[in-house]
């Protein structure tokens, strides 16, 4: 068995830190929904959505700033993002003191951009993806003594990730399965950690969009393969590389892993707004495109979706309603 990223005791842990800023966001059921998925599969939404920066992250940023040395803090952090990992960041950097340097790649969604420098974090603008997103922090760290804060490759990120999977398991301990999205991995690796301490039955399957689909194509593969592109509009997925951190874990640990396209992608945000009226993004969506390619494996099972984000542009809102996409 392959060493684990992060211990169990990571996640209590993480949890008593971060709990004085972030309650336990809601898990809810939508008979609307149910029947829109069919297959007597009984559908447990976790509203990440629902935290003060509009998505999960904002457990990964705490639980990473409420760990950081004295000397880190006086530092600040550096990390790469498409705007979540960010804005997590921003928001606990803000609450806590701590300076933040968050790496986009141009052309980044711009209403992130203004909501992670209306936390107070600095932007540097450069590279085409996350991916050479990420050499511009790795070279912040050695320019500037900065402390970097990967979205997948640190401890009190996947500790804080884990959190929202312990909350679910708490709340709904007779669970079958839990089908998350994937773009670095700290969801699923949290839901793995969580499931191996609290529940070995419980089944963890992972979603990317097809169009960013190198963690998906690796873990078929049983090995690392770097895509070429992530185009998707589901920012929150797009990934070109399996992270080091994470990846043995997915491999040793999920029950599947899908992809699904920018459609039905569309369809699953559209479906969401329908039959729960809450807004997600595209990667927020992906859960569910996930799940109905899973209708048949699933099949009268307890499930649990996470709603990992509800930070949508207007332009791409606007796309996906007029069946544009």
């Amino acid at each position: 068995m392959s060493s684990w990223p992060v211990a169990f005791e990571d996640v209590l842990e993480a949890r008593r830190r971060i709990r004085p800023f972030l309650p336990p966001t809601a898990l809810r059921a939508y008979a609307p929904l149910d029947a829109a998925v069919g297959a007597e599969i009984r559908v447990f939404v976790k509203h990440e959505n629902h935290n003060p920066t509009g998505a999960f992250k904002a457990r990964n940023g705490m639980a990473v700033m409420t760990a950081l040395s004295e000397d880190e803090k006086r530092r600040g952090v550096v990390a790469a993002s498409r705007g979540n990992h960010g804005l997590g960041l921003a928001w606990a950097g803000a609450l806590l003191g701590v300076p933040v340097t968050i790496c986009v790649p141009v052309g980044n969604n711009p209403e992130k951009n203004e909501a992670m420098r209306g936390f107070g974090a600095t932007l540097v603008e450069q590279g085409k993806d996350y991916d050479e997103a990420v050499e511009v922090a790795d070279r912040l760290v050695h320019e500037k003594g900065l402390r970097l804060v990967h979205s997948s490759n640190d401890l009190q990120v996947l500790a804080g990730a884990a959190t929202l999977a312990l909350e679910i398991v708490l709340e709904q301990p007779r669970l079958d399965a839990m089908v998350i999205c994937v773009g670095g991995g700290s969801q699923a690796v949290g839901a793995l950690t969580v499931a191996r301490a609290l529940r070995p039955s419980l089944r963890v399957y992972a979603v990317q969009a097809e169009r960013a689909s190198a963690i998906h194509d690796s873990w078929h593969a049983r090995h690392v393969m770097v895509g070429a592109s992530a185009d998707t509009f589901a920012d929150g997925v797009a990934t070109r590389r399996p992270p080091e951190r994470t990846f043995p874990a997915l491999l040793e640990g999920l029950a599947g892993f899908v992809t699904v396209s920018e459609a039905e992608i569309a369809q699953a945000l559209r479906l969401i707004l329908l039959t729960t009226h809450n807004l997600v993004e595209g990667a927020g969506a992906v859960g569910l495109a996930g799940l109905l390619r899973l209708r048949d494996t699933l099949a009268g099972q307890r499930v649990a979706l996470v709603l990992s984000g509800g930070n949508i542009e207007q332009s791409t809102l606007r796309r996906v309603l007029n069946g544009e996409i």
